[in-house]
């Protein structure tokens, strides 16, 4: 996947810690406390059919947020062409088709569209308009941000790169029901914990090796990677499944220890605070007890669709309660780099939703794809707004003009993949 390149980082820390370290002579007013975690009852969908023309947003700014929208709204298509897509509709109301000439036909107004008025008009003459549910039912969804890291790295281990990501091993195998890894015959995988002591040893072999353990740790999370090897060229890596452990945040935990305030846990600060306190990383990523495999991936980052994701225009979300390769709009804050900082921008477009997390568990979460490299992780780290997010399928007996040219795709073999969070 891009999977999981994931910056969760702060998402529930900040929220459940908000209080928990601040210093007596400081006055801090929290957010009121929402649940993003909660789960919907079994069976039901995030999605909720706005009738009321009066419930519907404003389109307009997507018109000026189109960079990148074509290419994205292709590998939906690219994605709904495969026949195992068929398995996931219909969705509601919404069947396999219409999926297909909902893309079509998002990707006709783009090209049509003269005016952020024209585009917003026939966004809401031509679709039928869905908005999640959020975590309390009224829409309220936590938007944080995810990347694909650029590390130094060495295919043979040395003196400084000692720190080994691992390809998938012998005898681990996925339940083709539940779409979960464990072991050849049945239990549980090795924990994280077990792998970092060494339990892999041959039983899976390293695809690469990293001179920072944390670096390392902050890939399996990311689920992909870009590195930069001794001479200069670039080694890129993917998912390719996971040892079926549930996901666990080292940053909350340091959060509700007093060890990071909430207000300033980011990537970059858990990196600068390990560097400084390295006697605590054990514990800490130890109970994460999740752990991602890889193999070599060109091309990409790819989401959980195995199409590539695309920087501000795909974003992950739960599939068991989201619709997959769907056209999203999202209205929320995102960081941006300003003459004087970094600081938050009230951001409303529209993205593709191609990927999943492990971490990202009910309807009032959603991850944004960012890109690659330190400088869009830093924005990643500093991810975190309350939104709304709406999907968008096109009525019944519309559709749109624009054929898809992917008919027949000759791609990379499938992986389900599924991203992870900080």
């Amino acid at each position: 996947m891009l999977s999981k390149f994931r910056i969760l980082v702060i998402g529930l820390a900040c929220l459940i810690g908000f209080l928990g370290c601040k210093k007596p002579t400081e006055e801090i007013i929290p957010l009121p406390p929402k649940d993003y975690m909660r789960q919907l009852p079994p069976g039901e969908k995030a999605l909720v059919k706005l009738t009321d023309p009066s419930q519907w947003p404003d389109f307009h700014e997507g018109y000026h947020r189109r960079v990148g929208l074509e290419e994205a709204v292709m590998n939906n298509l690219v994605y709904l062409s495969k026949p195992s897509s068929k398995q996931f509709w219909p969705y509601l109301d919404v069947s396999h088709a219409r999926a297909v000439a909902s893309s079509e036909a998002f990707l006709q107004v783009l090209q049509s569209a003269r005016s952020p008025e024209h585009l917003d008009s026939m966004i809401k003459e031509r679709f039928d308009i869905y908005m999640s549910r959020g975590c309390d039912d009224m829409g309220s969804v936590l938007f944080t941000g995810y990347y694909r890291p650029i590390f130094d790295a060495r295919l043979k281990p040395d003196g400084e790169f000692r720190y080994p990501l691992y390809r998938r091993p012998a005898d681990l195998e996925r339940d083709p029901v539940t779409g979960k890894y464990g072991r050849k015959g049945g239990g549980p995988y090795l924990t994280r914990g077990e792998i970092d002591r060494g339990a892999l040893q041959g039983k899976a072999e390293p695809i690469c090796y990293l001179r920072d353990r944390f670096e390392a740790y902050i890939v399996t999370v990311q689920g992909s990677g870009r590195f930069r090897l001794a001479d200069g060229s670039f080694y890129d890596i993917g998912y390719h499944g996971d040892n079926g452990h549930e996901y666990s945040s080292p940053g909350q935990s340091l959060v509700e220890r007093c060890m990071i305030r909430p207000e300033e846990l980011s990537l970059q600060s858990l990196i600068a605070f390990f560097k400084q306190h390295p006697e605590e990383l054990d514990n800490a990523i130890g109970l994460n007890r999740r752990y991602v495999f890889f193999t070599e991936r060109s091309g990409g980052p790819f989401g959980s669709l195995n199409v590539p994701v695309t920087p501000f225009r795909s974003i992950a979300t739960d599939k068991d309660v989201y619709p997959r390769a769907s056209v999203a709009y999202m209205i929320t804050q995102v960081p941006a780099r300003t003459p004087t900082g970094i600081s938050n921008h009230n951001y409303a477009g529209f993205a593709m939703d191609q990927d999943t997390g492990g971490a990202i568990r009910t309807p009032g979460r959603c991850d944004f794809f960012l890109g690659t490299g330190p400088e869009v992780g830093e924005l990643a780290g500093r991810t975190l707004s309350d939104g709304k997010l709406y999907y968008i399928f096109v009525k019944e007996g519309t559709s749109g003009s624009v054929a898809s040219p992917y008919q027949d795709p000759i791609t990379a073999p499938r992986m389900d993949m599924d991203n992870d969070g900080f």
